[in-house]
């Protein structure tokens, strides 16, 4: 009640101070004011509490348009039903919104000769962030990242009674076209409503727009992260600290995921440290902010994030993502792997090499060995190639938040050296961290879990069950009791070879919607499905996840690594660059990898390439059919099919055929020369056939040679000269 009696007051207050510059400003028209309404009482309502104060004055500006103040609890909106005056009100508005406490409330403008009311404002809650120019003054430049430059600044403010100035960090992004400006900022307004009273995020005091550049105004730390590392030898701190950091860290990160918001920029110098030695996350996701938007520097484009720093996925997200929250767990890795080792991940790599060794050969960031084998291990983890292999950021907290109370606070770590990650984490085909997000509960449809790459569900042990018992530990590793339709006992089968299916779809079906969008491919990878039916899917052309209900799709046909597919007949212009063969036909190719939104990696074996010539595209899996010798109907196109194995089968299918014509050929030419000289013996006198001995005795040492001899000139003799 004393709360609520205080912000009372002091909108009261507010009221009468604008009833005095009212007044200034309305002398010439006082006349005509003095003809309005009579004087209302304002009432000032907080629950069930209701107190009714009467403002004895003469007939004002302020009086005649506002006549009633309610203060309700936990609302959002900023509300009046008539005003005569409407940039009064707007100024009213800031006046409230500058001054207001930090509890919640909300509070409404009301006339009581109204019938009802009409919202035109913003709550307690919905702070308007924008700060005037003129309050903000530059004074020198402190960093530059790959979207803008931050500034040290001085924020001036100021009332009736008294002037602040207070230092500032203010982030200035680099030129957005004008067209996108409106669309930005609302984004930011958006972000900083979220990030209001966040613990573990830096603090956001509003936005503006200087020198035609958007900017944000936040809160001035004592440094970063790497700051400190640059200050320490060799630039690598212990490994308590690198805990302490990473757990700080970690948890912003959590906070701005339960916001729906992702970071996608996660680095040391991104990790402020306040006058506690506390990690603060420095960033609230501008990548994230500039999904979508055009920017002029061509360079950005095709990129969201720091190079150094960045997923497979946030290269071409449209392409090769999503992007989704284990896209932050890739960033917070490097971040990591950083702070031990001290050197940046991917040092003195231009922009194009690494996303050539990150995108094109999917290589890794090298660990440091040596380590706690959990923290190895959650590294290796962060560092898949498929995002939902990797672990989430809750299961990051969870593991250092552990490991910090078992290693000794003055112990130091030293690294025995590097470690280039080679092999997958898990010896089935799926990690730990894959498999983990599936938690299966009594009641649950499941169904076993295929091999990756595998498309044929005749395979499956449990085709269909129902789970009747859990054994699971606190990480959820054990065994499921599955009754099974026309088995009597329950089966007890280990969690990781099932998966939960809900409504016939289980995570990383493929799907296609039933009413396509233009915008981006109909058939996509299932990620998740919640037990309500709400479905998150990767889909080609969009940047994040799709989020919908499991009711708008249908079965799509599957695709498998090492399938050959083709472009449909029917496809003449393909979403993706596609190679032809000689005749003008399409190309067929082998698929080699499957991204998260089902975009399909493939490579064409029938085709020789040299040099640097590109031998791997991608391809639109609602645009291509599968091959096989079962789908090319008669013998011609079996052996085109043939060819697209490897581009040496046809040369080597040629050669077969002049060595196999030339075989025949020479048994040809054999069996002629043979056949013909027994014709001669059989049509030959006798006195010619004597004559001939006669030759021959003259001349023991000729005899006629073969044909094999006459051909190859193998072993042929000759008699002596004469």
């Amino acid at each position: 009640m004393r709360c609520s009696l205080y912000r009372l007051f002091g909108i009261l207050l507010i009221i009468e101070r604008e009833k005095k510059k009212a007044k200034k400003k309305e002398k010439d028209n006082e006349r005509e004011l003095r003809g309005g309404p009579a004087a209302s009482p304002i009432v000032a309502q907080r629950g069930v509490l209701r107190l009714e104060l009467v403002l004895i004055s003469p007939l004002s500006l302020t009086e005649w348009c506002v006549t009633y103040v309610k203060f309700t609890l936990n609302s959002s909106k900023y509300q009046t039903h008539r005003s005569s005056s409407p940039s009064f009100s707007r100024e009213m508005a800031k006046q409230v919104v500058a001054n207001q406490p930090s509890a919640s409330f909300e509070y409404e403008l009301l006339d009581r000769d109204s019938d009802g009311l009409r919202t035109i404002g913003a709550s307690s809650e919905q702070t308007s962030p924008w700060i005037e120019p003129v309050k903000l003054k530059l004074r020198h430049r402190i960093g530059r990242g790959p979207f803008g430059d931050v500034w040290l600044a001085t924020h001036h403010q100021s009332t009736e009674d008294y002037d602040e100035y207070h230092e500032v960090a203010i982030k200035m992004f680099h030129p957005i076209k004008e067209d996108n400006m409106r669309a930005v900022l609302d984004k930011l307004a958006d972000i900083f409503h979220k990030c209001q009273g966040v613990g573990g995020v830096c603090w956001l005091y509003g936005t503006s727009i200087i020198s035609g550049k958007i900017c944000i105004i936040m809160r001035l730390y004592e440094g970063s992260v790497g700051d400190k590392m640059a200050q320490l030898r060799g630039g690598k701190l212990s490994l308590p600290d690198v805990l302490r950091y990473g757990i700080g860290l970690a948890a912003g990160i959590l906070e701005l995921h339960s916001k729906g918001i992702l970071v996608l920029n996660l680095k040391p110098s991104n990790v402020l440290l306040n006058e506690k030695d506390q990690a603060i996350l420095g960033d609230f996701g501008i990548p994230y902010l500039l999904l979508g938007v055009p920017l002029i520097s061509s360079d950005m484009t095709r990129r969201i994030g720091t190079p150094n720093y960045m997923a497979p996925e946030q290269w071409q997200p449209e392409v090769r993502g999503p992007i989704s929250f284990e896209t932050d767990s890739w960033g917070f890795g490097c971040s990591i792997v950083e702070m031990l080792t001290g050197v940046r991940p991917w040092g003195g790599k231009s922009v194009d090499e690494i996303s050539y060794l990150v995108v094109g050969k999917q290589e890794k960031p090298d660990i440091p060995s040596g380590l706690p084998p959990a923290i190895e291990n959650i590294l290796l983890g962060c560092f898949e190639y498929d995002l939902r292999s990797r672990p989430l950021i809750t299961d990051i907290l969870t593991l250092f938040k552990s490991l910090q109370s078992t290693i000794s606070s003055d112990g130091d770590w030293t690294g025995l050296g590097i470690r280039t990650i080679k092999e997958k984490s898990s010896s089935i085909g799926y990690t730990e961290w894959f498999l983990s997000k599936d938690q299966l509960q009594v009641g649950d449809t499941v169904r076993s879990r295929k091999p990756p790459n595998c498309c044929k569900p005749e395979n499956m042990h449990i085709p269909e069950g129902t789970v009747v018992g859990v054994e699971h530990d606190a990480d959820q590793h054990g065994f499921d009791l599955v009754r099974v339709h026309g088995i009597h006992d329950p089966l007890r089968v280990h969690v990781s070879t099932l998966e939960r299916v809900t409504f016939g779809l289980a995570a990383g079906d493929w799907v296609r919607l039933k009413k396509e969008d233009k915008k981006h491919s109909p058939v996509g990878i299932l990620h998740s499905i919640n037990r309500d039916g709400n479905v998150a899917v990767g889909f080609i052309g969009l940047e994040t996840l799709w989020k919908g209900n499991s009711s708008e799709f249908q079965m799509a046909e599957s695709y498998c690594v090492g399938q050959f597919v083709k472009l449909k007949a029917n496809v003449l212009s393909p979403r993706f660059e596609w190679p032809r063969k000689r005749k003008g036909t399409w190309a067929t190719g082998k698929i080699t990898w499957i991204l998260p939104n089902g975009c399909l990696v493939v490579k064409f074996p029938g085709m020789l390439t040299f040099g640097e010539e590109n031998s791997t595209f991608v391809a639109d899996p609602a645009e291509v059919e599968l091959v096989t010798f079962d789908t090319c109907p008669g013998i011609v196109k079996k052996y085109q099919h043939l060819e697209d194995f490897h581009w040496a089968v046809r040369p080597l299918l040629v050669a077969l055929g002049i060595f196999t014509a030339m075989k025949l050929g020479i048994f040809v030419g054999t069996k002629a020369g043979r056949s013909r000289v027994k014709k001669q013996q059989s049509g030959a006198t006798p006195n010619e056939i004597q004559h001939t001995d006669g030759q021959n005795s003259g001349n023991p040492a000729w005899i006629p040679p073969n044909m094999k001899n006459i051909l190859f000139r193998e072993g042929v003799t000759t008699g002596p000269a004469r």
